[in-house]
């Protein structure tokens, strides 16, 4: 008799993570945050592993380039944090400066500490993603 759990964990997978980036949105209306959506997200991902084994799990694309989206994170970061030099502004200070016009898409205002958000998100999933992967295959090698 097959299990159901690994095509539960597969239909569990989406909706967990659209609740990971609801918790990364969620910080621009009332309390939220980046690093704990991309705990959630990654925890979306340990689950694949558990219920369907590394070779299954490897097969999503968030798992192989799990160490790509680190880095993009990690550039996005450091774009967001050091860009502001390139036109003489001191490091970190977001745009648009209080009291310019901010771009809206529904409740969500478009400035750079989202994208600063956005790269938190995708360091710590990518990196947690990453270290899982690492772990798990550790032990299939048997070390």
């Amino acid at each position: 008799m097959k299990s159901f759990i690994p095509s539960t964990s597969r239909l569990v997978l989406l909706p967990a993570l659209v609740v990971a980036v609801a918790v990364w949105l969620k910080g621009y209306v009332e309390a939220g945050d980046s690093f704990g959506a991309g705990v959630l997200g990654a925890l979306a991902v340990l689950l694949q592993y558990v219920a369907s084994g590394r070779e299954e799990a490897r097969r999503l694309p968030g798992v192989r380039y799990a160490p790509h989206v680190a880095g993009v994170g990690l550039l996005l970061l450091l774009g967001v944090a050091f860009g502001p030099l390139v036109w003489g502004a001191a490091p970190v200070t977001h745009y648009p400066r209080p009291g310019g016009v901010v771009t809206h898409f529904g409740t969500l205002e478009f400035h750079t500490s989202v994208l600063f958000d956005a790269g938190i998100f995708l360091v710590v999933m990518g990196f947690i993603v990453t270290a899982i992967d690492g772990l798990v295959g550790q032990s299939h090698r048997g070390g």
